[in-house]
This record gives structure tokens, sequence and C-alpha cells, in this order.
């Protein structure tokens, strides 16, 4: 599985994508690039569980751009968002338009609760306020709604995370309601 070129190419192409993001100068990019797809090689027999392949090789991306920027320390500084493996911006707007027609799907009552709380920013105290509940029953409704859109997303989309952080996400065409990416 992991020697078909198909199979490289794929992860090639996805891995490029994030390092040039992260890192400004393309030559630079290119040769970490590189330098990952050589590490992945050469280490393909320890990788433990074949499933987790992308994440894996996103570890070996983060922690290769993470050790170009400590041996450029004196002329370039870490990047915010590789610092602290947060979602990008553009990202995190791809993700939202994905997630939008997935919570437009959901059941009235917790389409509602969760298009005043993450869509329209409220407090829960006023979606409890809003939609006649107690705080409680808000809240409750607020977090089931939240695991009914969790289940969607994860049937949607193959999420990436390094450090217990999205890092990049791709729509499986198959289950993905959502028109993204």
């Amino acid at each position: 599985m992991t020697d078909t070129p198909d199979f490289w190419q794929e992860h090639k192409q996805r891995l490029q994508h994030f390092i040039r993001k992260r890192v400004a100068d393309p030559h630079s990019a290119d040769d970490i690039l590189q330098d990952v797809l050589l590490k992945a090689h050469s280490r393909i027999h320890s990788l433990n569980n074949p499933a987790s392949v992308s994440a894996w090789l996103f570890r070996i991306a983060t922690n290769t751009i993470t050790d170009y920027y400590r041996s450029h320390r004196k002329t370039e500084a870490l990047p915010e968002d590789l610092s602290n493996l947060e979602v990008e911006a553009s990202a995190l707007a791809e993700l939202a338009e994905c997630i939008h027609p997935l919570i437009t799907e959901l059941p009235e009552t917790y389409r509602q609760a969760l298009e005043l709380t993450e869509l329209q920013g409220l407090p829960q105290k006023q979606v409890a306020q809003q939609l006649g509940l107690s705080l409680s029953g808000a809240k409750s409704r607020i977090q089931r709604g939240r695991d009914k859109l969790r289940h969607e997303i994860l049937e949607c989309c193959e999420l990436e995370t390094a450090g217990g952080r999205v890092i990049d996400f791709h729509p499986r065409k198959d289950f993905c309601k959502s028109p993204c990416k």
C-alpha cells in the first residue's frame, strides 16, 4: 500500500500545500517537503497503524518545519500559527463554509440552538431566553446539537490533527453532502 506511486503522490500534494502555507520561501518549502518524504520513506517501518499514515506524515512535516525555523532562528521568527498549531484563518473559513450546510440539516431544535450560539455568537443564557428554555435545558440542547454536528463532520470529513487541534481537513466525497473543497 505505501509503495504505490498514487499513495505518495496524494500525500505529497497535501503535504506541499501544508508546508507552503507555513513557509514563505518556496525553495525552502520544497526542500522541507523532500526532507519529509525522505524521513517518511526511511521510517515507514516504524508506522504502527497504517490507517493513521496521514496524521503520521503531517506530524513529520510539522516537526521538520519546526526544525527549519529553529535552524534559521537568527534571521526568521517562528510564525504564530506554527507555534500554537492553530487552524489558519483560510482553513477555518473553508471549514465554516462546509459546516453551515451540515448545521442546516440538523433537527430544528438543535439547528436553532447551534445557529444562535455558534453562528450568531449569543451566550447560552440569551439562547435559553430566546428559545423559552431553562439555562440547563439550553445547555443540554446545545451540547446535543454539537454532538450531532460532530458526528456529521466526522462522517463527512477526514480531519488531520496535531497537538489535539485540527490542522487541515479533506471531505470524503462519498459521504459529504456539503459543497466544500
